[in-house]
């Protein structure tokens, strides 16, 4: 009676247990890990069969799992510093409880890989973009005029131009992207708010955090940054309006302007047709009665 009891405790607290998955998303990383003798899996199709199965029985045990995205260039990095011998399975299991505390991950909720891999992989480039972003702010330094942290001051000024962006409508859905040109690649960073009818915005704090980081980084570095807002609610048209940088500041666009930005294809430039129920609006100042703009540096 007493080993039967043990065992069911056992059971209870094996449920309890959170455990992370370190996932080979796509089929150049699968490559990369083949190399190592210890790795047993041949067929990258396969591999993502077995991890998916492994998933569902976990879940199916009451187990709640984390899928975190295993880089194979990480990987060796981190045993390269850590002295560890790269192809060892207690190595990997070691690398991704690293994953499982500052690595992208997303938590598995019974979704096919096929919905969960997207939302990884997009987590992954969210982290990064966001680390990035905070790297340049930091090495922006004081302002030889007068001292100020000017990534701190444009982080601020940032915050408000979003506060000010939000307050321009009524209840309903917002929906913020930002955009920064960077290299190698563009800075991209959305923001999706509720507004209720008291006026109170409900949203993601940690969402709120990296795009106000991103568009910090358009106004201490006065790249060509660009903010578009689209403002949805029950029973009426949706509202796109959108701003450029220039100098530090968020420009307004006119109706024209935002109509044409919509309405032209990125990579050919030819036109598309606009959606229907949008109306392409001009944006209000956000900058008005603020001449300075925050003191841009």
């Amino acid at each position: 009676m007493t080993h039967a009891r043990h065992d069911t405790m056992r059971r209870a607290l094996r449920r309890e247990v959170a455990g992370t998955i370190g996932l080979l998303a796509d089929e150049e990383d699968f490559a990369a890990m083949r190399r190592y003798r210890t790795f047993t899996f041949d067929d990258h199709e396969t591999y993502l069969r077995q991890v998916e199965g492994l998933l569902r029985t976990l879940a199916s045990q009451g187990r709640h799992t984390t899928v975190a995205l295993f880089d194979p260039e990480d990987y060796a990095q981190f045993c390269a510093e850590s002295g560890l011998d790269p192809d060892t399975p207690d190595s990997r299991t070691r690398f991704t409880a690293e994953l499982a505390s500052d690595g992208p991950s997303v938590p598995y909720e019974g979704q096919p890989l096929t919905d969960l891999v997207p939302d990884l992989v997009d987590e992954a480039v969210r982290q990064a973009t966001w680390e990035y972003a905070t790297l340049v702010l930091a090495r922006t330094g004081p302002c030889a005029t007068c001292g100020e942290d000017i990534g701190r001051a444009a982080f601020a000024r940032a915050s408000e131009l979003i506060t000010r962006a939000l307050d321009t409508s009524g209840p309903g859905t917002r929906h913020l992207v930002c955009s920064v040109p960077s290299d190698p690649e563009t800075l991209l960073a959305a923001l999706h708010v509720e507004i209720a009818a008291d006026g109170r915005a409900m949203l993601d704090d940690t969402e709120a955090l990296e795009f106000a980081t991103v568009l910090a980084v358009g106004i201490a570095t006065h790249r060509a940054a660009g903010m578009v807002l689209r403002s949805s609610a029950d029973g009426t048209r949706d509202r796109v309006q959108g701003w450029r940088m220039s100098g530090g500041r968020l420009q307004p666009l006119t109706a024209a302007e935002v109509f044409d930005a919509y309405c032209t294809d990125a990579l050919s430039g030819e036109l598309v047709s606009p959606e229907s129920g949008v109306d392409y609006c001009a944006a209000p100042d956000l900058e008005e009665g603020d001449p300075e703009g925050g003191h841009t540096h």
